[in-house]
């Protein structure tokens, strides 16, 4: 686990760690299996060129996963997640990693809480961002 982040600590603008997915074939069957979706184009390579796609692809909320692991290695165990969203842009593949990345947009303190809202995404490893989002955090202060 990474060392907790604080609020004092976050400035705008600053990235957040980058976090490697290598994702494979058997992921995607095994989060078929966690997920209970069993849409052919994530598992079965022929059913996928059959709907003109390049490969079997990740599920959406796979993805969505990874940013949210993304921001919870981030913030560590004393910050809480409380908003993620995505939008799906474009496919991604086993077989090639992603990256999903973020940056601190703003800073300020609500209702006692000190938040950071965050643009974060996942890009392919030639730079392509195919899933986009926004989050929102509470960090805890230093004692």
């Amino acid at each position: 686990m990474a060392e907790q982040v604080y609020f004092e600590d976050v400035q705008e603008g600053m990235d957040i760690p980058t976090l490697r997915k290598d994702p494979t074939t058997q992921q995607l069957v095994k989060y078929a299996g966690a997920s209970g979706d069993y849409y052919q184009i994530h598992y079965d390579l022929n059913y996928a060129k059959n709907n003109n796609l390049p490969d079997v692809i990740l599920h959406g909320a796979l993805k969505n996963a990874f940013l949210g692991q993304v921001m919870t290695d981030w913030i560590g165990e004393w910050g809480t997640l409380k908003k993620l969203s995505v939008q799906y842009r474009g496919m991604d593949v086993p077989g090639t990693p992603v990256f999903a990345k973020g940056v601190v947009k703003k800073k300020y303190q609500e209702d006692d809480e000190n938040i950071v809202e965050c643009e974060i995404w996942l890009e392919t490893h030639e730079g392509q961002r195919t899933t986009p989002g926004y989050a929102v955090a509470a960090l805890p202060e230093r004692e």
